[in-house]
């Protein structure tokens, strides 16, 4: 992509209400691996074809030693299309830190947009407190707890049908 193109792409996402940010990263192992080729294959092979990410780049720093562990970090410049799709990419691949570059200023949401952020936020941690339940749980307490989460969720389903008829 030109230069201009990426620029023109980037204001229209940032208008209707997209995000450029810098997503800062860090590997630590107490192995030798190749701890580049591994934060590369997060950035182009995970990050990159997650879902509201339009481009992104960056640069992976060579790996250090510091006593026993190797460590790497890389700054990723990312275009992400809404902040919900952002929410979901900060939960998934936990960076370090995130600095938002774009939108200055105000940003703004929809009641919908908003809405919409919120029951993402609520559906991240339900499936969160399910793995960790998952994992902490006899089988038995554990599907009694998934019957409850999927009842829960069958709930908002027709909350949210009223609510979008009421409109």
């Amino acid at each position: 992509m030109a230069k201009n193109e990426v620029d023109d792409i980037t204001q229209r996402t940032i208008e209707k209400g997209g995000l450029l940010v810098k997503l800062y990263f860090d590997m630590h192992t107490d192995a030798q691996t190749d701890l580049q080729a591994v934060m590369a294959d997060l950035i182009n092979n995970k990050l990159l074809k997650a879902k509201g990410v339009l481009y992104c780049f960056g640069s992976i720093d060579e790996p250090i030693k510091d006593k026993d562990m190797f460590t790497t970090s890389a700054i990723v410049t990312a275009l992400i299309d809404s902040l919900e799709d952002a929410m979901n990419i900060v939960f998934t691949f936990a960076p370090a830190a995130i600095e938002v570059i774009k939108p200055e200023g105000e940003y703004r949401l929809k009641q919908s947009e908003l809405q919409n952020t919120l029951v993402s936020l609520s559906s991240i941690s339900m499936n969160y407190s399910e793995y960790i339940l998952k994992r902490i749980m006899s089988q038995s307490d554990y599907e009694k707890i998934k019957g409850d989460i999927k009842a829960r969720e069958e709930l908002g389903k027709r909350i949210m049908g009223k609510n979008e008829e009421q409109k």
